[in-house]
């Protein structure tokens, strides 16, 4: 069985969402400001202020939290090397993310950092495939020159343009894709839509206790309880210029599959990081997609489009803003567009083997 999911969203300290109001025929505003994020095929928790918020929930089954659903027969849905190699989790969150102001600048911890500090198999290595903005840019990577001392001495002074001037600013546009790998300081520009495939933990680590539009960030909120010291640990203090940083960080997207009206691109692969593979879908009226059998779960998120998923004998309708949950066991399922072109991310877990 495939299972439909709803569209949670989170609230975050950055300001947007607008985009994710329209995909889901809302008026743009509808939630507010602050809830910016769609996430995508969750089992893992938001640490913002709603307990449980960012978990996806199964409408058919009473809303039932997926979590609790992979729970009760953990191998039937992720497959049964997924489960003795990561447990019953998923090892995979994805977000739509529509930032109206610049994110503040931040790192997340690598898996060794994670397991230190948080006791987390998952760190937050993440990766961005832009969708939209007006001038969109993101900020990644150390530029020559900077150090831990100067960095740390930026911070204490929370010269927020010194720390930014630190990092290396990259114009992008439409089908750019970056990995941003634990460790590495950055943030997201004003007015950039993205879709973000990451580790699925939430541990955020700020620089700047103020954002962009005003907001006062707490201590507690920058650290997580592990001491301003500690952030400063999790930083990779590698430096480059900025055609390196381009090179290492910005992924090549290229089909995996291209047939007369149907075309499947590798966005991130297990090549690129062993943490997650997403592809994207390009599915013309009428046409047919078959999902590959690589014998483990997806995560599906429709971008754009309107067609109608089948599994056996099961079929579902796909809409605009979609999301749908679709177990290991399940085989030979395919996706068909009945209207104008079908845009689809289909989400894999951590590579098994």
């Amino acid at each position: 069985m495939i299972y439909k999911l709803d569209n949670p969203r989170v609230w975050r300290t950055y300001t947007g969402g607008d985009n994710l109001d329209v995909i889901h025929g809302m008026m743009p505003g509808a939630l507010g400001s602050n809830y910016p994020e769609e996430w995508i095929v969750s089992d893992t928790a938001s640490t913002g202020k709603k307990e449980g918020e960012g978990l996806s929930l199964i409408p058919s089954l009473g809303n039932l939290p997926l979590k609790s659903l992979i729970s009760d027969s953990p191998s039937l849905f992720l497959g049964s090397s997924h489960v003795r190699k990561y447990g019953p989790r998923l090892g995979v969150l994805t977000k739509l993310i529509d930032s109206a102001e610049r994110l503040t600048i931040q790192v997340h911890p690598d898996k060794l950092k994670a397991m230190e500090y948080f006791s987390s198999p998952f760190g937050k290595t993440e990766c961005w495939y832009i969708l939209g903005g007006s001038d969109p840019c993101v900020y990644a990577g150390f530029r020559e020159g900077v150090t831990r001392e100067l960095w740390k001495d930026l911070f204490d002074k929370q010269d927020t343009q010194g720390l930014l001037d630190c990092l290396i600013r990259h114009s992008v546009k439409e089908g750019d894709t970056v990995l941003i790998p634990g460790g590495l300081p950055h943030a997201i520009g004003a007015d950039t839509f993205l879709i973000e495939i990451q580790e699925p933990t939430d541990y955020t680590l700020r620089f700047e206790k103020i954002t962009p539009q005003g907001l006062q960030i707490s201590d507690e909120q920058c650290h997580l309880g592990l001491g301003f010291d500690s952030i400063f640990d999790c930083c990779d203090y590698t430096t480059f210029t900025p055609d390196e940083a381009r090179m290492q960080l910005f992924l090549r997207s290229y089909p995996r599959l291209d047939e007369d009206g149907v075309s499947l691109y590798k966005i991130v692969d297990y090549m690129d990081t062993p943490c997650f593979a997403m592809d994207k879908a390009m599915i013309r009226e009428g046409k047919t997609l078959k999902l590959p059998d690589e014998g483990s779960f997806y995560g599906l998120y429709c971008y754009r489009g309107d067609g109608v998923m089948v599994s056996g004998d099961e079929a579902m309708d796909i809409r605009q803003g979609d999301q749908f949950f679709i177990p290991a066991s399940e085989k030979e399922v395919s996706i068909g567009s009945r209207k104008g072109l079908m845009e689809v991310f289909l989400i894999r877990g951590p590579i098994v083997g």
